[in-house]
C-alpha cells in the first residue's frame, strides 16, 4: 500500500499473555485493540476507538490480567478477532468519509502488533486481513529520523519520546488508551515546525513469499536462522506460513535433507535485514499445527551449503520466474520425459513441456528415480498432487511439494560432495589414522562416568541437567552423551562424563532412581570404556558387559568401511575389514589359542559411533545440528581383502600400499548350509579373478572354523 501522508490511523493492540517488548513472544491471542485517526492535513485528531476481542481461548495470565486491569469476565462478552475487524474498517472507513479522505496509513509504536501478533494469529486462524494491514510506519523510527540525537530507535518509548521534546505523557491509567494518545501527541508535535514531518518512511509485510531461486551471493549472517522439528510434508510455503508477518528473503527457505535424501525435519531460513531475524528467534517453540517448532541463530554459510547451486542445469532449470516446484520420487529408472508427461495428464501440464523437467542423475548419467517439475500455477500442481502414489510402470510415484533449495540440494547431493558441513572429506588411500577430538578422553577403566537408564523418551539435555541438580557443575565440558537406537529415537539412555571418579560416585549415590518426568531414572557408575561400547552398539547389564560387532573377529567387510595403511607385520585379512568410522586396529596379543592368522580387534573410540548402529551422541552444550551429520568415509577400492590374503604371512609384505584389482562384494542371508559352489553357482556369468576365488576359498573356511553358526549369515 502506497503512503498517504495526509492520514494516520494511530493503532495499538494487546494480547491475552505478554505485552510491551515481548508482545506475540507466546502465543497469546489479541484480546484488545485501540485506535484513532490523525488528519495530518489539519493537524487534527478523531475520536479515540476501543474494542475488547474474545479470544479462542478463555485464559488469561496474570501479567496481562495486571497490565490491562481486564478480567476473563470482560472478554467473554467481546467479538471475536474477525468480526471486530470488519467493525475496524467500517468505523474507519466512515469517519474518513466525514473527513473528505479515501486512504490511510497504520501508525504504531512498535511493529510487534503487526508482525507478531496479527499477522501470526489471522494466518492460524485462515483470516484474511484487509490490505491496511500490510503497511505501516512506526512512530519511533519517524522519530528518530526526526530527532536522530534521541538515541538508537531499539532504545526509544513513547516516555523517553515526550520528554525528549517536551511533551508530559498523559495520566490516563488505561493501557491502550494511554499509549494511542502519547503517540498522537508525538505525530502531531512532529508536523509542527521545525519538523514537517511527512511521515514516508512505510514498511510492509509481504502477501507471499517468492520461492525463486537463491543467489549465491555472500549471506549476512545476522539474518538466517535454523527450524527444527518441522512435520516432514511441509514446504517452503508452510514455513513462511510459519513466520508470517516476516519478510523472507527470495529463495531464502532451505528444506534441510539427511543422508538417504529425504527432509530431516529441519530448514534453513533467511530472512531480508538482521530486525526481521531477531523477531523470528522470538518465534521459538511456537506452534505448526501440533508440533513446536525450535527456533535458533544459524550463519551464512550453513545457508550456502544447503541453499546455494553451482549447477548451470539447476540454474537453468529455475531461471523460469513464479513457478510451482513438484519433486517426483521412485520413477522407474527407464521413464522418459514423455512417460512422465503422460502420467501427469493433460490437467497438470508442465511447463514448457519437457524443459519444465529434470531428472536427477548420478555423476555417470544413470538415473536416481527422482525428477522436479514446473508448474506455472497453484491449481496444476494441485492436480498433480492428486496423483501421489499412482502407478508408472510397475511402481508407484511419491510427490511432494519442492523449493529451489531442495533441488540444489539434491542435484548437489547427487553430483558432487555431500553439502552438510560436519562430514569429513572422504580420505584418499592412503589415510591417516583419525585423532580423537579434545573434549573427547581415550576409553579407560576409570570409573568417572555415570549411565542414566530410564529416561522419558521426550527428555532432553535441558532436562537431565535440571535432573542433575547441584551436581550439573561436576560435569566435563561436552559430557553429556544421548544414547539414539537404530531408528535414531531416544533409547532412554544417557551417559555424563564427570570430573572424577569421586563426583560419579556422588551423582550414582544421590541421584539413583529419582523422578524425571514421572518416571524414576536409574543412576550406575560405569567408566570411560564401558561408556564408548555401549555407544558402539554393546549392551551393559547385570549379566555383565557384551562387547559390540566391533570388538568381535571381523572377516567379513561391513556395509561401508575405510581403509587405513597398516605396518606390514600388523596386516590380515581381518585388518582390512574395519568396522565403520574406526581408526587402525591395535596390535594384536598373541596368546596360546591364537590361530594360524592372527586376528585384529577393535578398541572403540568415544568419538565414533558405528553407521550400522545409528548411535548419534548430543554433546553439552553444543550448538544444535542436524542429527543426520554423522561422519562417514567412502569403501576402499575392491578386492584389497583377497591380494592380502593371498600373502602367505603378513609379515611377508614388501608394500603398504596394496594393489586395487576389481571390486568387492558383501552378501547378506545366505542359508547356513551354503557353500562356495553355491556361491559361484550364484554368480555364474560374472567374471571373477583367480586370485579372488582361492581366497574366497581360504576365507571362509577360515571363517567356518572361527564363527558360530547364527553369525555366518554376516560373512
Amino acid at each position: 500500500m502506497a503512503s498517504h501522508s495526509d492520514t494516520l490511523v494511530v493503532f495499538f493492540g494487546a494480547t491475552a499473555g505478554a505485552n510491551g517488548g515481548k508482545l506475540g513472544s507466546d502465543e497469546r491471542e489479541i484480546i484488545l485493540l485501540v485506535w484513532q485517526i490523525v488528519d495530518l492535513h489539519e493537524n487534527k485528531a478523531g475520536k479515540l476507538q476501543k474494542c475488547l476481542v474474545k479470544p479462542d481461548s478463555l485464559e488469561l495470565t496474570d501479567e496481562c490480567k495486571e497490565e490491562t486491569g481486564l478480567t476473563l469476565e470482560d472478554v467473554v462478552k467481546a467479538k471475536p478477532l474477525d468480526k471486530v475487524l470488519q467493525q475496524f474498517q467500517q468505523s474507519v472507513s466512515s469517519e474518513l468519509k466525514c473527513l473528505g479522505r479515501s486512504s490511510y496509513t497504520l501508525c504504531v509504536n512498535s511493529p510487534l502488533v503487526i508482525r507478531q501478533a496479527l499477522h501470526p494469529e489471522a494466518s492460524k486462524k485462515n483470516l484474511v486481513l484487509p490490505e491496511c494491514f500490510f503497511s505501516f510506519v512506526d512512530v519511533r523510527k519517524e522519530f528518530h529520523k526526526c530527532c536522530p540525537g534521541a538515541g538508537p530507535v531499539q532504545e526509544l518509548n513513547l516516555n523517553s519520546m515526550l520528554e525528549y521534546v517536551g511533551l508530559p505523557a498523559v495520566s490516563d491509567q488505561l493501557i491502550g488508551v494511554k499509549e494511542v494518545q502519547d503517540m498522537v501527541q508525538l505525530v502531531l508535535h512532529l508536523r509542527t515546525k521545525p519538523h514537517d514531518h511527512d511521515f514516508s518512511r512505510v514498511e510492509t509485510v509481504t502477501y507471499k513469499f517468492d520461492s525463486g531461486a537463491c543467489k549465491t551471493e555472500m549471506v549476512n549472517s545476522e539474518t538466517v536462522i535454523r527450524a527444527r522439528g518441522l512435520p516432514w510434508q511441509s514446504s517452503d510455503q508452510d514455513i513462511a506460513r510459519f513466520f508470517k508477518g516476516l519478510s523472507i528473503a527470495k529463495g531464502g527457505v532451505a528444506l534441510c535433507l539427511n543422508a538417504q535424501g529425504r527432509r530431516n525435519g529441519e530448514a534453513l531460513v533467511r530472512f531480508i535485514d538482521p530486525e526481521h531475524r531477531d523477531l523470528a528467534l522470538q518465534r521459538h517453540k511456537h506452534h505448526m499445527g501440533s508440533r513446536y517448532i525450535e527456533v535458533y541463530k544459524a550463519t551464512g554459510e550453513e545457508f550456502l551449503k544447503i541453499a546455494g547451486g553451482t549447477s548451470n542445469e539447476v540454474a537453468q532449470f529455475l531461471s523460469k520466474e513464479n513457478q510451482v516446484i513438484i519433486r517426483m520420487r521412485g520413477l522407474p529408472f527407464t521413464a522418459t520425459s514423455q512417460e512422465v508427461l503422460t502420467f501427469l495428464g493433460p490437467e497438470s501440464p508442465v511447463t514448457d513441456g519437457t524443459e519444465g523437467l529434470l531428472f536427477v542423475k548420478y555423476p555417470d548419467g544413470r538415473p536416481t528415480g527422482d525428477a522436479f517439475v514446473l508448474f506455472s500455477c497453484e491449481e496444476y500442481a494441485q492436480n498433480a498432487l492428486k496423483k501421489h502414489k499412482q502407478i508408472l510402470g510397475k511402481r508407484y510415484i511419491e510427490l511432494f511439494r519442492s523449493t529451489a533449495a531442495e533441488v540444489q540440494q539434491v542435484l548437489n547431493r547427487y553430483m558432487s560432495t555431500p553439502l552438510i558441513s560436519t562430514l569429513p572429506p572422504s580420505p584418499i588411500v592412503p589415510v591417516p589414522v583419525l585423532a580423537t577430538p579434545p573434549f573427547l578422553p581415550a576409553a579407560s577403566n576409570t570409573r568417572d562416568c555415570v549411565r542414566l537408564r530410564g529416561l522419558p523418551y521426550t527428555a532432553g539435555i535441558e532436562d537431565i541437567l535440571e535432573f542433575m541438580g547441584d551436581h550439573t557443575v561436576d560435569i566435563k565440558p561436552h559430557g553429556v552423551h544421548m544414547v539414539l537406537n537404530q531408528q535414531g529415537r531416544p533409547s532412554g539412555d544417557a551417559f555424563i562424563q564427570m570430573k572424577s571418579s569421586d563426583k560419579a560416585f556422588m551423582v550414582a549415590q544421590k541421584c539413583h532412581k529419582k523422578t524425571m518426568k514421572d518416571r524414576y531414572v536409574e543412576v550406575f557408575q560405569c567408566s570411560t570404556e564401558e561408556m564408548s561400547i555401549v555407544l558402539m552398539g554393546g549392551t551393559l547389564n547385570r549379566s555383565g558387559l557384551s562387547p559390540p560387532p566391533c570388538k568381535l573377529p571381523c572377516l567379513s567387510p561391513p556395509t561401508a568401511y575405510a581403509a587405513f595403511p597398516t605396518p606390514p607385520a600388523l596386516l590380515s585379512e581381518a585388518a582390512l575389514y574395519q568396522p565403520p568410522l574406526l581408526a587402525a586396529p591395535r596390535p594384536p596379543q598373541t596368546t596360546a589359542h591364537s590361530p594360524a592368522h592372527t586376528l585384529a580387534y577393535y578398541p572403540p573410540h568415544p568419538h565414533l559411533y558405528m553407521n550400522m548402529n545409528m548411535n548419534y551422541t548430543a554433546y553439552y552444550p553444543s550448538p544444535p545440528v542436524s542429527p543426520s551429520t554423522v561422519g562417514y568415509f567412502a569403501a576402499p577400492p575392491g578386492a584389497m581383502a583377497a591380494a592380502v590374503a593371498a600373502q602367505p604371512h603378513p609379515a611377508a609384505a614388501a608394500s603398504t600400499v596394496l594393489p586395487q584389482p576389481g571390486a568387492l562384494v558383501r552378501m547378506q542371508g545366505l542359508p547356513y548350509n551354503a557353500g562356495v559352489k553355491d556361491l559361484l553357482s550364484f554368480f555364474q556369468g560374472y567374471q571373477y579373478a583367480p586370485d579372488e576365488y582361492s581366497s574366497m576359498v581360504q576365507m571362509s573356511e577360515q571363517a567356518r572354523s572361527l564363527i558360530q553358526p547364527k553369525e555366518w549369515l554376516c560373512l
